[in-house]
């Protein structure tokens, strides 16, 4: 697997994230696993993306909408350094976030991420933006009532990028809710992706 980053620090931990999601594959339909308990990263694919596109853009104020155990926090976080950016990183359950910590401590990018842990709407509409790239990320239910408290805060040239929206088939008709509203948005110009399990980009005026 190519990794962006040319710091064997970052690829040492990204190799260790991917080597725990090859070991989960398939754990995601077994009964006795709580979905809570699985890394499910977004993967390499978007990964990559999401980190050429916060360089290409020079965003500084970066929003991630569910860090889980930080697979995508520490991509984001390696185009923040480059960038002079930070991210702000928003997960409900603190030991998540003390796991995306550790990896982001090994990784030498502790100090481009700040986290914010507790419900999701509650910490957006806390948030002041504006927010010039933003990951959507969590329960594909939450997408929609998410971007209507974001969509507002977001920057000039702001990109939304939002993951699930093809695969799992059964997120499909969440995914589908979130682009019908992310596409009537004012302002809003987006385009659906067939890159990892299906990405719409979203960007604002």
């Amino acid at each position: 697997m190519a990794l962006f980053s040319s710091d064997p620090k970052v690829q040492a931990v990204m190799a260790a994230y991917q080597a725990r999601a090859d070991a989960e594959r398939g754990a995601f339909d077994d009964p006795n696993r709580h979905r809570d308990e699985l890394l499910l990263p977004v993967g390499p694919a978007t990964a990559s993306f999401l980190g050429t596109l916060v360089r290409g853009a020079q965003a500084r104020t970066i929003l991630e909408i569910g860090t889980s155990y930080g697979y995508s926090t520490v991509w984001l976080a390696e185009a923040a350094r480059a960038t002079g950016g930070k991210v702000i990183s928003l997960e409900l359950h603190a030991r998540k976030v003390d796991y995306a910590k550790e990896q982001l401590a090994k990784a030498g990018l502790t100090d481009y991420v700040e986290f914010r842990i507790g419900d999701a709407l509650k910490s957006l509409e806390a948030l002041p933006g504006p927010f010039e790239v933003v990951l959507l990320d969590l329960w594909k239910d939450l997408y929609v009532r998410c971007f209507d408290l974001f969509y507002p805060k977001l920057a000039p040239g702001g990109i939304v990028v939002a993951d699930n929206m093809l695969f799992p088939e059964a997120s499909r008709p969440d995914a589908n809710l979130y682009r019908a509203r992310a596409r009537a948005a004012a302002g809003i110009s987006s385009v659906l992706l067939p890159i990892g399990s299906g990405i719409e980009v979203s960007r604002f005026r």
